[in-house]
């Protein structure tokens, strides 16, 4: 995720020298032990089943022996003080989508969440994981999403071995399955040096691969019995810090840009395909590249301020190595739009989940997250 020359001889040595001196310590869902159908839950949604990278892992991560850790501060320090393994300041995405939903914070998978935890959804991403197996390879451990969903099998059969197999059926058709993979393909695989995928594909030809693979991963997810999908799109990848340390003058990457655009529309056209072929399932599309652009169009509206840099990492635009143990990052948190070189502040994490949950229609396609609950 940055450049292997400055991250392999400072952020690798760091992180294993945090992980032999500090216990992660998980934060898991305090569920009540109601059944999986919700009765008593006041909930939208039975539960949410999470899938995707270091932008939504809660902690996976923590569990493997990888380089792509979050489990040290400053991480977390606006999560009560508590470096959780969230690649954020505080909350990710899908913590303000699941509050929203009604649901207690999920629990993530290697944390080995109970049963009564599990009923509410669980949480299967890992940072450095791909759509492809191979992509992030360079960080040693870490889940691809093929994986993720082996993971789910588990899970259902663990929860339709202690419930009801039916109502586990039914109420897996309710719930939500929340997708966000596909960057870690770019930034890890495509874009970085040392993998060949770019010099076998163009732009269109890589989205096309990730997606066809996509489509089978999502198929099968719904073999498994998701019906309600929300599905994230790439953001702006060449505005992130870490890219523009990358440009001479200091401004975002537009060949960046255009070049995952392509996996964005190749996405839609799945969605509307996918619909048709399966008519009982429903998707949300969260166009993260117009979220971006919105925030930055009305940028005094939310309160942010610093779009160029870093709150957390060293180098130019604190971009060229990410936020380094025990470092200390900006005070203004609440007025950056990056917490990392790559990851967005817990601030617009929240703002991004509120948008998706009941936003316009012009940023989520075809519907909301409220909607498609509703339905």
């Amino acid at each position: 995720m940055n450049n292997p020359s400055v991250f392999s001889a400072l952020f690798i040595l760091a992180l294993v020298f945090v992980s032999a001196i500090t216990e992660p310590v998980p934060v898991l869902a305090q569920a009540p032990t109601l059944g999986f159908s919700g009765e008593g839950n006041n909930a939208l949604v039975p539960a949410m089943f999470i899938f995707g990278d270091s932008l939504i892992d809660n902690g996976n991560n923590n569990n493997l022996f990888s380089f792509a850790k979050a489990n040290y501060l400053p991480y977390g320090i606006d999560f009560n003080n508590n470096p959780t393994g969230r690649f954020s300041n505080g909350y990710t995405i899908v913590d303000s989508i699941a509050k929203q939903l009604g649901l207690p914070m999920i629990a993530a998978y290697l944390e080995s969440p109970s049963i009564d935890q599990m009923r509410y959804g669980v949480n299967y991403a890992s940072a450095a994981a791909g759509i492809l197996d191979f992509t992030g390879q360079h960080f040693m451990g870490r889940i691809p999403f093929n994986e993720q969903i082996d993971n789910f099998e588990k899970t259902k059969n663990q929860l339709s071995a202690n419930l009801s197999a039916d109502v586990v059926a039914k109420d897996l058709t309710k719930s939500i399955f929340f997708v966000g993979m596909g960057s870690n393909d770019y930034l890890n695989n495509y874009f970085m040096p040392g993998y060949p995928t770019s010099f076998f594909y163009d732009p269109n030809q890589f989205a096309s691969t990730l997606v066809q693979q996509y489509t089978q991963q999502l198929t099968r997810l719904y073999t498994l019995g998701a019906r309600k999908f929300v599905l994230t799109g790439i953001g702006k990848m060449g505005c992130i810090p870490t890219m523009l340390a990358r440009a001479d003058n200091g401004e975002c990457l537009e060949s960046v840009n255009q070049a995952v655009l392509p996996f964005n529309a190749n996405v839609k056209q799945m969605i509307n395909k996918f619909s048709t072929t399966h008519p009982d399932a429903k998707f949300v599309f969260i166009d993260t590249d117009k979220m971006f652009q919105h925030i930055m169009n009305n940028n005094k509206r939310y309160g942010f301020s610093v779009f160029d840099r870093g709150c957390c990492g060293v180098g130019k635009n604190s971009g060229e190595v990410t936020c380094l143990p025990f470092e200390t990052p900006c005070s203004n948190r609440q007025e950056y739009l990056f917490w990392d070189a790559f990851h967005p502040t817990s601030a617009v994490n929240v703002l991004l989940g509120n948008l998706a949950f009941n936003g316009s229609n012009y940023l989520v396609y075809p519907m909301t997250i409220l909607q498609l609950a509703q339905l």
